[in-house]
């Protein structure tokens, strides 16, 4: 945990901080949300019994630096695909070390990833047991869920993923750095966190 505040206190000089997570399952089904309350007949949700679009998986990324959230939709999120999201950031942001912040899911832990991250001056933060509130993303991932998908029932993947890119293209004409995480949280002064020591 003060490994991750001190990466978001005082980003390194030498690169980049990213967190990075995983959004989902991502299916086809109808969505609650906030709507006009109806003058008669409640707009009723459709029953979803089968499924035969399959599941989708959302990887994403958020750069402290700018704000700037980065993802790709696949149908799976093994470490294939893991993997290809860090090439991708790697590609981003070259010459620069890439500090990634992340949970204990499996496969960001397997050998092909750390033998790669090794080999590619990209180090894998990971965040304690049971933190996940630790990592910036989450947070705009809850924004992703309120303004993209809420109210809706997308009936294709395309559909959905369309209205994803609209959300994200908009944040990000919007995005400012991210500088302050939890500032006035009681979590810095449950612990000897250097940051408030005195």
């Amino acid at each position: 945990m003060h490994r991750v505040l001190a990466l978001y206190d005082t980003p390194p000089a030498d690169g980049r901080v990213i967190c990075v997570d995983e959004f989902g399952p991502l299916n086809l089904m109808p969505r609650k949300g906030k709507a006009w309350g109806p003058v008669r007949r409640p707009r009723r949700l459709r029953a979803t019994y089968n499924r035969c679009n399959g599941v989708m998986h959302m990887l994403a990324a958020l750069d402290l630096a700018t704000g700037k959230l980065y993802y790709r939709i696949r149908p799976r999120k093994r470490w294939r695909e893991f993997l290809g999201l860090l090439k991708a950031l790697r590609a981003r942001w070259p010459g620069q070390k890439l500090y990634v912040v992340l949970d204990n899911f499996s496969p960001h832990k397997h050998v092909e990833v750390r033998t790669w991250t090794a080999d590619n001056d990209v180090e894998l933060v990971f965040l304690p047991t049971y933190g996940s509130w630790l990592n910036w993303i989450e947070s705009e991932f809850a924004a992703l869920r309120y303004f993209a998908l809420n109210g809706t029932d997308h009936r294709s993947h395309g559909e959905q993923n369309a209205a994803i890119a609209s959300y994200v293209r908009w944040r990000n004409a919007r995005a400012e750095p991210k500088t302050t995480f939890a500032p006035d949280s009681p979590i810095r002064s449950w612990t000897d966190y250097p940051a408030n020591a005195a």
